[in-house]
């Protein structure tokens, strides 16, 4: 694991600096990321400024708003929970007109269940994401059919803080078009800076953020590469790959077919 990690770390660097764009720069959403760039291994690259991953667009500012709207979207997907939705806000599409798709993947956030203790974060995380695909794999598949229907680009899909939910939406679509392993994990990993720019956010503009994000779990808030790879490595284990892990739940080599052609160049 030492090694895997080694080379996790080489990559996460190297695409923070090949990529100085890759962040889209805003005031109150600190997660909002394109995912061009990425190499696939039929010698394809996922485009710049098509797709997109974010942390929770309900706390957009018209400042916000106006960066995100000439970005052209088409679709917005938010992963969240119907809770979460309806006490916080979604993306204003019905001001700004978009394909909105509400695919919570979970019931209920990982404060508001019972759960496990566990020594290791990375241990967690492992074992929560595992809960997310056996509960939310059905809104996974549907959020990657939407995303692969012609027109659907540009788009974005997110949760609260672009980490969980949405890192795991985004390992599915990178590893069902063959992006490889070490860039999936190395874009995973890029929210650690994300969460960190929502800290000082919050303690500058939410006190109230902050000092719960300051009683929260280090686990909750954590982007250990380490997890995503794990993760990564039980779904081939039990499937022989991503993309069949993804035809597994629901989508069709058509579907996979659609966001390819909307996504790969």
């Amino acid at each position: 694991m030492a090694t895997a990690l080694g080379t996790v770390d080489l990559v996460t660097s190297d695409v923070a600096e090949a990529a100085p764009s890759r962040l889209i720069a805003l005031d109150a959403v600190h997660n909002f990321r394109d995912l061009g760039g990425y190499p696939t291994a039929d010698g394809r690259t996922t485009t710049w400024r098509t797709l997109y991953r974010a942390d929770g667009l309900y706390r957009l500012t018209p400042g916000d708003l106006s960066v995100v709207l000439e970005l052209g979207l088409h679709t917005v997907i938010d992963l969240r929970s119907d809770a979460e939705l309806t006490s916080r806000g979604r993306f204003p599409h019905e001001d700004h007109p978009v394909a909105f798709h509400h695919l919570p993947v979970i019931d209920a956030t990982w404060q508001e269940i019972e759960r496990p203790e566990f020594d290791d974060d990375a241990d967690f995380l492992l074992w929560a994401y595992h809960q997310m695909l056996d509960q939310g794999s059905p809104r996974f598949a549907a959020a990657i059919v939407e995303l692969g229907r012609p027109g659907a680009m540009p788009a974005v899909f997110h949760c609260a803080a672009g980490k969980d939910r949405t890192g795991i939406l985004a390992a599915l679509l990178l590893g069902s078009l063959g992006v490889p392993h070490e860039h999936i994990v190395a874009d995973y990993a890029l929210t650690a800076d994300g969460m960190e720019r929502m800290r000082v956010w919050a303690a500058r503009e939410f006190p109230e953020l902050a000092a719960s994000m300051a009683e929260t779990p280090s686990a909750f808030l954590a982007a250990l590469p380490q997890a995503m790879q794990l993760l990564l490595d039980d779904i081939c284990s039990g499937h022989g790959s991503i993309r069949e892990f993804v035809l597994h739940i629901g989508v069709t080599d058509a579907d996979l077919d659609g966001l390819a052609a909307n996504l790969l160049s």
